[in-house]
């Protein structure tokens, strides 16, 4: 009799959160090559649109945080935003004063040459409170094209999940701030492949609810997880994927890396 054949998947799969955001500034070229060349499979960035209508790899609306220097991303054009130095002066110093601020084209141009990488490009609720949910769906998915098929584009915002789908996205995620009735049947209603959670809004498991991550079509992603053993714990609660800033800790671990 053959033997049984050996389980070699992870335990649960790992998302680079902002890309390799623990030893690279968050949401650039650089962190996410890096993220991609760790060994991530899965990798995550955040979009804002700039005021004449370019998806840009960020997170916060303003651009104190991340480059020091005052400003708004939906205020200014793209051409005033290419000044930018996303560098995170405060944790990094000078250290990736190169880095440069990135379109979405600009990631998709790199993420072609990483075929077996798929991300979940986030859409900001600024940006879609600011230009409307509609146009901001239309314009990230046009910058999305080249590489689709590896892209799930995610939101916290259900109406521009639900216009991704319409438009076109052939996967969508939605993320959520709270586990209730209300929230589960709209889940249910979007249908998304994917649904995001803090990990610190999970329901404690108890006898009478063991999962307390909502069966579905979909898969669970939790966030911000930085140990391994919180991410076995997550995994037995239903997760499917741990979101880390720390790809590079914990891919390392046995049960997590992937084979």
């Amino acid at each position: 009799m053959a033997d049984n054949p050996v389980d070699k998947s992870p335990l649960v799969e790992l998302i680079a959160h902002r890309g390799f955001a623990a030893r690279y500034p968050e949401n650039t070229i650089a962190g996410i090559a890096a993220a991609a060349e760790t060994g991530a499979r899965w990798i995550e960035f955040d979009i804002q649109v700039s005021a004449d209508g370019v998806p840009v790899l960020m997170h916060d609306a303003t651009l104190q945080r991340t480059t020091g220097r005052p400003g708004t991303v939906m205020d200014l054009s793209m051409e005033e935003l290419r000044a930018f130095t996303p560098s995170e002066p405060q944790r990094f110093g000078e250290r990736y004063g190169h880095v440069r601020l990135a379109t979405v084209g600009d990631l998709m141009n790199q993420l072609a040459n990483w075929p077996e990488v798929t991300v979940f490009a986030e859409i900001k609720k600024e940006s879609i409170d600011r230009f409307g949910s509609r146009y901001t769906v239309a314009r990230v998915l046009e910058a999305l094209e080249p590489c689709i098929n590896q892209c799930v584009v995610i939101s916290f915002v259900a109406e521009a999940i639900a216009q991704a789908r319409e438009l076109g996205a052939p996967r969508v995620g939605w993320a959520i701030r709270q586990f209730s009735n209300i929230v589960r049947k709209e889940a249910e209603l979007l249908n998304p492949e994917f649904i995001f959670c803090d990990h610190e809004i999970i329901p404690a498991a108890s006898r009478k609810n063991p999962q307390p991550l909502w069966e579905g079509p979909w898969r669970w992603a939790v966030y911000e997880v930085g140990t391994a053993e919180l991410a076995i714990q997550l995994a037995a609660l239903g997760a499917d994927l741990i979101e880390t800033f720390d790809i590079g800790e914990l891919i390392r671990h046995p049960q997590l890396a992937p084979r």
